[in-house]
This record gives structure tokens, C-alpha cells and sequence, in this order.
């Protein structure tokens, strides 16, 4: 009988050891996973922390490069604007002045029958009709002219214009004011408002007065 009732405290006691044991190795295994844990958290921290100032550098080196392709950009767009504004102002000029080479060719013809017409002062017949119609060549000339933005210059009378005006001679003249066309020798021309040919004029000047510390002649000598 008494080995019979000792069986079942040996393996009360044989229970008890392997359930303490179960539960020091739990312990155990469950501090060191803790530890495990923790390096592993510290870690990632860092690496979370190193990750954040690289992607920051980046960041800002991105910045840079993006506000340096936008000036790029911006300077190349107004280069490009700039040669658009060049070559369509140069193709406009090629069209305005495309008959400048020629017009100044048909400004000798017109010299030509002005100069005939002003030489034309007989008043018989034949030297009347051949005014008439150098007139009216002129005239369809001047037209023709005027189609195509040629117009001649204003300067009888007028202000010398250096832009406009090749004065040729002076004269003094006291009636007009000093600087004024007295007279013109060759009409000039504009075309499309740009010179085509200066007028050769003849421009006044203030008229010399004699002094007056002359000595004075005694007329009943």
C-alpha cells in the first residue's frame, strides 16, 4: 500500500519540476525576444532618422536644379521670343523695301521728264503737246509711285530736315528765317516713311549786316 500511494506524489512532483521549468524558459526566451526587440526598434530609428536627412539633401539638391531648369527655360523662351520678334521684323523689312533698288532706278526717269517739262517753255504747238503728255507720264508715274508707299519730299519752303534734306549750298537771305529751302535742285523720296533719297536744297541763312563803326565820309568834302 505504501508504494502504491507514493506513485501518484512522485508524479505530482514530477509534474510540478516540468512546469517550472516550462515557465523559466518562457521567461527567459520571453526577455530575450524583448531585447531583440528593442535593438531592432533602435535600429530602424536610426536608419529612419539617417533616411530622413539624405532625403532632405535630396530634397533641397532637387530644389536647386528644378529653380536652375526654370531660369534655363525662362532665358531660352525670351532668346526665342526675342529672334521671333528679329526675324518677322526683318521679313516685314524685306517686304517694305523689297522695291527699294528699283524705285531708285524709276527716280532717274522721273528726273528725266521733270527736267524735260521745266525745259519745255516754247509756246508753239508741238512743244505745248509734248508738255501735255510729259505731264501726264509723270503724273501716272507719281501714281504708281504713291501704290507702292514712294512719295516725294516736302522741302520748298520747309525747315531743313537733315534726315531728309542735303543741303548743297547756303545763301544768305534776310525775308525767311535762317535754316529755311530756298531752293531745291533734285526731289527726294521716302518709301515706306524710310529715306529713299535726300532732297538736294539750298538752305538761308541770317543775312550779313554791315557794321556800324564804319568811319563815316564827309560828304561836303
Amino acid at each position: 500500500m505504501g508504494k502504491q500511494q507514493e506513485k501518484p506524489v512522485d508524479q505530482i512532483d514530477d509534474m510540478l519540476d516540468s512546469s517550472v521549468e516550462e515557465n523559466l524558459n518562457s521567461v527567459i526566451d520571453e526577455d530575450h525576444l524583448l531585447d531583440i526587440d528593442e535593438v531592432e526598434s533602435a535600429d530602424s530609428a536610426e536608419v529612419v532618422e539617417m533616411s530622413s536627412a539624405d532625403l532632405l539633401q535630396k530634397l533641397e539638391a532637387a530644389e536647386l536644379k528644378a529653380q536652375e531648369n526654370w531660369d534655363k527655360m525662362v532665358r531660352m523662351q525670351a532668346e526665342m521670343e526675342n529672334q521671333k520678334r528679329r526675324i518677322q521684323k526683318d521679313l516685314e523689312n524685306a517686304h517694305k523695301f523689297a522695291l527699294e533698288r528699283f524705285a531708285k532706278e524709276l527716280l532717274n526717269v522721273i528726273d528725266s521728264l521733270e527736267l524735260g517739262i521745266q525745259a519745255s517753255t516754247a509756246t508753239s504747238p508741238e512743244v505745248v503737246k509734248l508738255r501735255e503728255g510729259s505731264e501726264l507720264t509723270l503724273k501716272q508715274f507719281q501714281a504708281t509711285l504713291a501704290k507702292f508707299n514712294i512719295v516725294a519730299i516736302e522741302a520748298l519752303g520747309q525747315p531743313f530736315n537733315p534726315d531728309h534734306h542735303q543741303a548743297i549750298s547756303i545763301q544768305p537771305n534776310a525775308s525767311v528765317e535762317p535754316n529755311t529751302v530756298l531752293n531745291e535742285f533734285q526731289k527726294g523720296y521716302l518709301l515706306n516713311e524710310r529715306l529713299l533719297r535726300p532732297s538736294m536744297v539750298v538752305v538761308s541763312k541770317a543775312a550779313e549786316q554791315a557794321p556800324d563803326n564804319l568811319p563815316k565820309i564827309d560828304e561836303q568834302a
